[in-house]
């Protein structure tokens, strides 16, 4: 007769089961836990160079990332002290993705953020261009190395990179245009939402969709602005829509206002735009209407003062009849490659052409009547309409 208690064959097996089950748990465990050290490294090996922050969180799944308090430097003559600043960046990878040595990125939402844009006196745009300039030095060798020290086995990663979405929440953008003048003038956008969609490096050639939302809180009046269409970044091509609503007129002071002596002064009103714009092969197509609700400017007691080209008090007598509601269609058409195309001065040349042509009024023959005031005119306009000429290695 068999004792009672001898083990049974059958509680040995799973006894052994159970051991090599927790044998290869705590070994996948471990293999995570140097993998999420490993990640981790790599995120701080890549921001040193431009950036820092607080504290990087890597999940132990690997599929969450998170940056809290993220700060990138700015380049010399940098008009803030960051060109971005985040409460929080979180990335989402595609951990399959990346064990087969690719990047694909689900999502990056950036929360709580102030970005600085900067136009330069050469009406260049300037977005995040640290980051830029690392990115394009940075290659998946370099980067392989950079954290070296981290893992003694280091994979090179694809240059091939996808990002599905990248989101912006709750934020600000700041615009400084060093183009109107010194010191730049600054356009903020408070409130903001952004998107961008199927981001695919390095090549770029596929359509990208983008699309930005804010509020423009002026003195008066706090207006909206909205944008959104979908962009080819290599060559350029785009198809895009921007409407403002409202916007208090004083924000675009020194894009209307051409100012000789004393200041002249819009003292009130909104403005409203439409327009959709169209680039191909760099030749840009972009019909759009404007609308000036209760536009009212303030006296001067100089004639070379101009608003739109049209002398100040001209414009002051002609908007009286037309109660300051003003509307006025335009087309942008050019050549982006064309030095001397510029598209906010073709914008304002056929909002002068526009302005004048609604209020009755023609620039021209206000010009010849106005006497020595026509040599003034003609001057800030030939000034005005001149291409700005490329900016040096030293330009601001």
């Amino acid at each position: 007769m068999s004792s009672p208690n001898r083990p049974r064959p059958v509680s040995r097996i799973v006894l052994i089961a159970a051991i090599v089950v927790a044998v290869l748990v705590l070994g996948a465990l471990l293999g995570l836990y140097a993998l999420q050290r490993d990640a981790k490294s790599r995120i701080e090996a890549l921001l040193a160079p431009i950036g820092t922050a607080s504290r990087i969180h890597v999940s132990l799944t690997l599929d969450s990332i998170e940056l809290d308090d993220v700060r990138l430097k700015p380049p010399p003559d940098w008009p803030t002290a960051d060109t971005l600043h985040a409460q929080r960046i979180t990335i989402a990878p595609d951990l399959r993705a990346l064990l087969a040595h690719r990047v694909h990125i689900r999502d990056i939402t950036v929360s709580h953020f102030t970005m600085t844009v900067l136009r330069r006196q050469n009406g260049s745009i300037q977005i995040l261009p640290n980051l830029r300039e690392e990115m394009a030095a940075a290659s998946p060798t370099e980067s392989g190395s950079a954290a070296g020290t981290a893992s003694s086995d280091k994979t090179e990663l694809s240059s091939d990179k996808l990002i599905d979405h990248i989101g912006f929440d709750n934020g600000t953008f700041d615009f400084y245009d060093r183009s109107v003048g010194t010191p730049p003038w600054r356009v903020t956008v408070s409130e903001a939402q952004a998107s961008v969609d199927h981001v695919h490096l390095p090549a770029l050639d596929e359509p990208t969709q983008v699309a930005v939302s804010g509020a423009l809180k002026g003195p008066q009046h706090t207006g909206h602005v909205n944008f959104g269409g979908w962009i080819r970044i290599a060559t350029k091509d785009s198809q895009t829509r921007t409407t403002l609503r409202g916007v208090d007129i004083t924000m675009l002071d020194p894009y209307l206002l051409k100012k000789a002596g004393p200041k002249a002064n819009i003292t009130g009103g909104t403005l409203d735009l439409d327009l959709n714009a169209t680039v191909s092969a760099y030749r840009i197509h972009a019909p759009g209407t404007i609308t000036l609700h209760q536009l009212q400017l303030a006296e001067s007691s100089d004639p070379l003062d101009t608003f739109l080209s049209i002398p100040t008090r001209a414009a002051v007598a002609a908007l009286k009849t037309h109660k300051g509601n003003i509307r006025l269609r335009f087309v942008l058409d050019g050549n982006l490659h064309d030095p001397k195309f510029r598209l906010d001065e073709s914008l304002m040349t056929e909002l002068r052409a526009g302005f004048a042509q609604a209020l009755g009024v023609s620039a021209q023959g206000v010009a010849q009547g106005a006497g020595q005031t026509a040599k003034g005119i003609a001057d800030a306009l030939r000034s005005l309409l001149q291409p700005v000429a490329p900016a040096s290695s030293t330009s601001k």
